[in-house]
């Protein structure tokens, strides 16, 4: 058995899990509405507050969906529950972001901005900056996939360099530096 697969989903208070024809998973909840369409050799079953996954057989492409599965449906339950929050840190001298409603504005260091439209679903916020510190961008969704899209969408326009670690990067994470040219070598 799978180990993630064979795991059931608890189901918090106010959120509820309905499986509709065509065997789509449907959940709701405080933070919105999720749906997923799953393979129809996995059964889905909701009984005392918790979603089980079986699978029929033991054939390798049956094991991997099985975990899949429960993992992208846990993971819609977490969201319409509790949310999903991105941040990303703006690193360079004058790189900067805007957010007006759903469009982002960016100064990256290029010869123009660049504007970004979000999805209806994501919302953003640019966190006030104090002198001498990196901008940081907080994106928040029900929708992990989405909102990991558009985080890696806004990170590719600014990757973060070896060097000096100028670019978009996510709060947290270690960049590996390279040494550069050494000018006393011979």
């Amino acid at each position: 058995m799978s180990r993630i697969g064979k795991l059931p989903v608890n189901l918090p208070e106010k959120v509820s899990v309905e499986v509709l024809p065509g065997n789509v998973v449907k959940v709701k909840g405080p933070l919105g509405e999720l749906s997923q369409k799953v393979d129809p050799d996995i059964k889905v079953t909701i009984e005392d507050g918790e979603v089980k996954f079986t699978r029929p057989t033991d054939q390798p492409r049956h094991r991997s969906m099985h975990g899949l599965y429960r993992a992208l449906v846990h993971n819609m339950v977490e969201g319409v529950s509790k949310g999903y929050e991105i941040k990303q840190e703006l690193v360079g001298v004058g790189y900067r972001v805007a957010v007006q409603g759903q469009m982002l504005t960016f100064s990256l260091g290029y010869s123009h901005d660049i504007l970004l439209q979000l999805p209806k679903e994501v919302t953003a916020e640019a966190a006030q900056v104090r002198k001498g510190e990196n901008p940081v961008l907080i994106l928040r969704s029900a929708d992990k996939q989405l909102i990991g899209q558009v985080a890696a969408k806004i990170r590719s326009l600014r990757k973060p360099e070896p060097y000096k670690g100028k670019g978009i990067k996510f709060v947290g994470e270690q960049l590996r530096h390279k040494a550069g040219k050494s000018a006393t070598a011979k």
